[in-house]
């Protein structure tokens, strides 16, 4: 199955209500990653955005699941990209099909 990298994109101006929303958003992450769907994710270390890698059969699959983010039902993703990576070598290679 391909992986789709899903790049968010945080504005300054909605900080403390992700920091209010954030548990929410994680715990549904987390369901994601132990339903093996998302594969790893977290922030960038300028707090401006995410990186979160998915198991998903394209990018259309990973858009619509990723419309039930908390953090996009709150509103709180000033951008999202959804781009199909084919990993070669490395720790998700083995997703590759």
């Amino acid at each position: 199955m391909p992986v789709i990298a899903v790049e968010y994109t945080y504005s300054d101006t909605t900080a403390a209500v992700r920091d209010t929303v954030r548990p929410d958003h994680r715990a549904w992450l987390g369901g994601l990653v132990d339903a093996g769907t998302v594969l790893s994710t977290g922030p960038y270390a300028d707090g401006r955005g995410a990186l979160i890698l998915v198991a998903a059969a394209d990018a259309e699959t990973a858009r619509a699941l990723f419309a039930n983010d908390p953090f996009a039902k709150a509103d709180l993703i000033e951008s999202a990209r959804f781009t199909e990576w084919t990993p070669v070598m490395g720790a998700f290679s083995a997703t590759e099909s």
